[in-house]
């Protein structure tokens, strides 16, 4: 039998997922973790949390299945991305908590950066827009309010990594310092053409290169676990950050194609090949993945809230205390109420990009209740993805979307899928192997392995579940979106 192992590490949570010879799921683990505010716009995780729960489920899945780890071919590792560590390379130790990719503290710091005249050369070079999301301000902000780093950081001593560099530095027992180009592509450090770190983009930011770890393929060798982590040796082959390996995993292949990933966040990707093409939406331009040495690019739009908005519902107001109970409050919602949610709880991203925006609901009537704010956090995904393609078709001179391959938690809701259609006025597939993530970089580890097939033969076995089809009439369609954009409109002059 051929294991390969999928190392899927998240934004509230760990799993870790065992593929057999055919690319199939044989059993998974999972573990949930603190999220720490701080204070407001501030969200942090323990890295301790990160690596325990990631060795926590690996060792599970592997005692599940009945299995060894020396049974275990290859291990693929995908990551939420933009989330920065900084930790001690003689010690291992974290110097900071990890600022997570939804943090917006360095809001300032960016604000500053543009009113100096510097966002072009960030875009130029990164293909990313000059804001808190990203790496290299965080990065910044730890050097910058701890005393001493900045000293030890150019002396070597500190080691700068996403969450893939951090977990893989400690599989391989400290001996590796390894990202992939997706992850590097999301720092805000990482030159997309030129593949190589900008000195220019460190030095501006005061950011010693001697922090950053060594640019891999998507699929190459990231290094070796430790016997004692999982009880034998066993090669790291597969790294993407979580929304490229969603593209992966979708077998996004060709130029044109496109996916979009319904997490905590939602992201959607269209493929543009081996050209970076600069947004005029205010977009972002990526490294979709790459291998063999060539970058594949793509345009990207992200929403910062998709299924965190029912995770809300769940935690914030208590009106379900599961995230299925959605699906049959929406369908007995009161068709007659007009309730718009803009979930604006760590402000907007593409593509709008104001971070100090707030969330806000509009209406509310004395009828309004569960079921109508079920219904409007489902529809609130819907709206922002077409925001994303509308966008998306600025860039490209496109005239619609074609279909949209979909997959993360959230496509499990046949009523927000079904409305995703209706809003985008497309068709939307769903795959057959709902878990793309962990399908990407399992394909990559098993493909370097040389135990799955090639790129092609990859992309030729992809399965459709279900296809949803259009089904609104496009004049309340398009009233609907009026309504969705009036409603942002409002939420960014407050």
């Amino acid at each position: 039998m051929t294991y390969i192992l999928a190392i899927d590490q998240g934004t509230t949570s760990t799993r870790a997922i065992l593929f057999d010879g055919e690319m199939r799921i044989i059993d998974s683990a999972q573990q949930e973790f603190a999220q720490h505010f701080p204070k407001s716009g501030w969200v942090e995780h323990d890295p301790m949390d990160l690596w325990n729960t990631t060795l926590a489920t690996c060792r599970d899945v592997i005692a599940q299945v009945g299995i060894t780890a020396a049974e275990v071919t290859a291990i693929g590792i995908t990551n939420q991305r933009e989330t920065t560590l900084i930790w001690d390379r003689e010690t291992g130790e974290p110097v900071h908590n990890a600022i997570v990719w939804q943090d917006r503290r360095t809001a300032e710091i960016c604000r500053i950066l543009k009113s100096e005249g510097h966002e072009d050369l960030v875009t130029d070079t990164t293909g990313l827009l000059l804001d808190p999301y990203f790496s290299a301000t965080k990065v910044k902000w730890i050097l910058d309010h701890n005393e001493g780093l900045h000293a030890r950081a150019r002396l070597g001593q500190l080691a700068f990594g996403t969450v893939d560099s951090w977990l893989i530095w400690n599989l391989t027992g400290g001996k590796r310092h390894v990202t992939d180009a997706t992850n590097a592509a999301r720092t805000m450090l990482y030159d997309i053409r030129k593949g190589k770190w900008s000195s220019r983009i460190c030095e501006l930011l005061d950011i010693p290169q001697a922090m950053l770890p060594e640019v891999l393929d998507c699929a190459a060798d990231f290094g070796t676990t430790e016997a004692s982590v999982f009880g034998a040796e066993v090669p790291i082959l597969g790294v993407a950050g979580d929304q490229q390996a969603a593209t992966i995993g979708n077998a996004c292949f060709e130029p044109g194609m496109l996916k979009s990933t319904y997490g905590t966040g939602c992201f959607a990707l269209l493929n543009t090949g081996d050209t970076p093409v600069t947004s005029k939406n205010r977009l972002l331009t990526t490294i979709g993945y790459q291998l063999d040495g060539k970058p594949t690019y793509a345009l990207e739009g992200a929403i910062f809230i998709a299924g965190a908005v029912v995770q809300w519902l769940r935690d914030g107001l208590g009106i379900i205390e599961n995230a299925s109970e959605t699906q049959a409050l929406a369908e007995a919602a009161d068709k007659s109420q007009d309730l718009i949610l803009v979930p604006a709880f760590t402000g907007l991203g593409a593509p709008y990009w104001a971070p100090d925006c707030r969330g806000a609901v509009y209406g509310l009537t004395r009828g309004s209740g569960p079921a109508e704010f079920a219904r409007a956090a489902l529809e609130s995904v819907g709206f922002q993805t077409r925001d994303l393609l509308e966008a998306m078709h600025g860039d490209m001179g496109e005239a619609e979307t074609q279909v949209l391959r979909v997959d993360g938690g959230m496509t499990a809701s046949d009523w927000a899928m079904q409305f995703l259609a209706d809003i985008i006025g497309a068709p939307v597939d769903r795959p057959e192997v709902l878990e793309s993530t962990a399908l990407g970089v399992a394909w990559l580890a098993g493909m370097r392995a040389g135990v799955y097939p090639d790129q092609q033969e990859f992309a030729a076995k992809w399965a459709l579940e279900r296809q949803f089809e259009p089904k609104m009439q496009e004049p309340y369609r398009e009233d609907k979106y009026a309504a969705w954009k009036r409603a942002v409109a409002a939420t960014l002059s407050v």
